[in-house]
């Protein structure tokens, strides 16, 4: 936390320095940290920065278009709110899932070919996506004028996406290029809750699942292990679970459970959801594993705020990944054969939208 009251320059000097030493174990390469703004797109932050780290650990160069899923999402709304009868709100909240549907979908944009406008307020376009999509239901002109109007919309507040990615002499549409970066069987969606059946795909039922995606349920250890494997062996994860605690401190960078928090089990953190007290708050990529002067391990993630102490890197310790994770999505190259994780081995896990 910030003294703002304090003027000793040396104290101030202190203050704009994190709290905690690190050594880094591992660190996998990433693109810059993006800002989010005001925006609820930390799911598509997060998504897109695991997808860009699979591919530049593999050699790869990719920067990719928040902005362009966003466009796509609050299409995609206007159409639910219209299809039923004026009773879907329309929101810019997801999950990691979220942005897979949306790849598979409509495709993908290079970071360069389609940015973010800065004066762009995400709620002030649900509002008047929204009311399109009211009067539209009002006059029954059907789907494809909806559609012709929101696109009117979003053209003029967010500019028209372009039609083609041109990138090393090659021309692809958006599509093509979303599909040579990820397919439904490279990444697996896992949780770890005992309302359901390990070794089953589950709803998880929080707000932002606004498409119903299903998540391999499996055990706490396993989903942990899972992910420390996927980033020893260069390969990041997409992180999401509930940054509410006290213990979170953003400017920082750190999150950590307080000193007396009991042993986090499976049971103890099946309580903390099944009461609330876990909830589906934030996304980010972790990106690698670090430890403290005490030895107490540390999840690296990638934020998508950058106005911290660590430039956007969040610290996580290990109980509070274990206590606060909601769900993961991990590459399936860091994972064992389907055939351990789930009893069909040809049924590849995916979400269910796709």
């Amino acid at each position: 936390m910030l003294l703002v009251a304090c003027t000793d320059k040396g104290s101030q000097q202190q203050q704009t320095k994190p709290a905690d030493d690190f050594v880094t174990d591992v660190m996998l390469r990433t693109t810059p940290v993006k800002e989010q703004g005001q925006s609820n797109l930390c799911w598509a932050y997060a998504m897109l920065a695991t997808v860009e780290t699979e591919h530049i650990m593999q050699g790869d160069s990719v920067d990719l278009s928040v902005a362009y899923l966003a466009y796509h999402l609050l299409a995609d709304q206007a159409r639910q709110r219209y299809a039923s009868g004026g009773n879907h709100p329309i929101t810019m909240r997801g999950m990691a899932t979220t942005a897979l549907h949306l790849l598979q979908l409509y495709g993908a944009m290079p970071y360069t070919s389609y940015r973010q406008r800065e004066e762009v307020s995400y709620r002030g376009l649900c509002q008047q996506a929204q009311r399109i999509a009211d009067q539209e239901l009002a006059h029954r002109k059907g789907i494809s004028h909806l559609d012709k109007t929101t696109a009117a919309l979003l053209d003029e507040v967010m500019g028209t996406p372009p039609s083609w990615v041109f990138m090393l002499g090659c021309q692809y549409t958006p599509l093509e290029f979303a599909h040579s970066l990820y397919q439904p069987y490279e990444y697996a969606a896992l949780t770890s809750f005992t309302h359901r059946p390990f070794g089953t795909k589950m709803v998880i039922d929080v707000p932002d699942n606004i498409y119903h995606d299903t998540f391999l349920n499996v055990p706490l250890d396993s989903l942990m292990h899972y992910a420390e494997h996927a980033l020893r062996t260069g390969h990041p994860v997409c992180w999401e679970g509930d940054v509410s605690e006290t213990g979170y401190d953003q400017h920082q960078g750190v999150a950590k459970l307080s000193h007396d928090h009991p042993a986090v089990t499976q049971e103890s953190r099946q309580r903390a959801f099944d009461h609330q007290q876990t909830t589906d708050d934030h996304c980010m990529a972790m990106i690698g594993i670090a430890h403290n002067s005490e030895g107490r391990k540390f999840f690296i993630c990638k934020d998508s705020r950058t106005n911290t102490l660590r430039r956007g890197l969040v610290y996580l310790e290990e109980d509070y990944v274990r206590a606060k994770t909601i769900a993961m999505v991990i590459p399936t190259a860091a994972l064992p054969p389907m055939s351990q994780l789930i009893p069909e081995p040809s049924d590849p896990f995916i979400p269910s939208t796709l």
